[in-house]
């Protein structure tokens, strides 16, 4: 182009970038305009409805994705307090069965508890009986034997036996 300028004009070509010379301008202006205007239209025909279709579909993803969410939560929490319930209702079943065990088990006790001590009662009066008879009988034997030490005593004190007559009135005089 520097050639066709020095051709035409004879003088020398100026130094520097074409598109800050003056003469060109009308050119570039007339290009700028037309490459705008296409672009323009390429845009307003082409990438906007694409990209417009693209957002209007992410929000409508988004708007989708949250009223699925609210949903989901709601069903979460009925969920969750159904489970609340049932729980409630579970504990409140076990904590009867717990108690009529409990009842049962201490009614089971109480009576063998009544067995034992009947049974213990049983005993008692037998040992209380054998003592009692064991008793009358050292009662008896007691006498017997408190004559014979006292007779043996006698003995060794003054030196000859005791007849049974002065054993039996010491005996009647130690009774009363």
């Amino acid at each position: 182009m520097a050639d066709q300028t020095q051709e035409s004009t004879g003088a020398p070509a100026k130094a520097g970038l074409p598109q800050f010379d003056f003469q060109w301008w009308p050119g570039q202006i007339a290009w700028f305009l037309i490459i705008f205007a296409a672009m323009l239209v390429f845009i307003r025909l082409f990438a906007a409805p694409r990209v417009g279709g693209t957002i209007d579909a992410r929000e409508g993803k988004i708007s989708g994705d949250i009223a699925d969410a609210r949903r989901m939560k709601d069903e979460a929490e009925a969920q969750a307090q159904a489970a609340a319930a049932e729980s409630a209702q579970a504990r409140a079943v076990a904590q009867r069965v717990a108690a009529e065990a409990r009842a049962k088990a201490q009614a089971e006790v109480a009576e063998k508890l009544a067995a034992e001590e009947a049974k213990l009662a049983a005993i008692a009066g037998e040992a209380e009986a054998r003592i009692s008879k064991a008793r009358d009988a050292a009662m008896t034997n007691v006498a017997g034997i408190a004559a014979d030490a006292a007779g043996a005593i006698v003995g060794k004190l003054t030196g000859r036996p005791a007849g049974a007559a002065e054993l039996a009135a010491a005996g009647a005089a130690r009774g009363t």
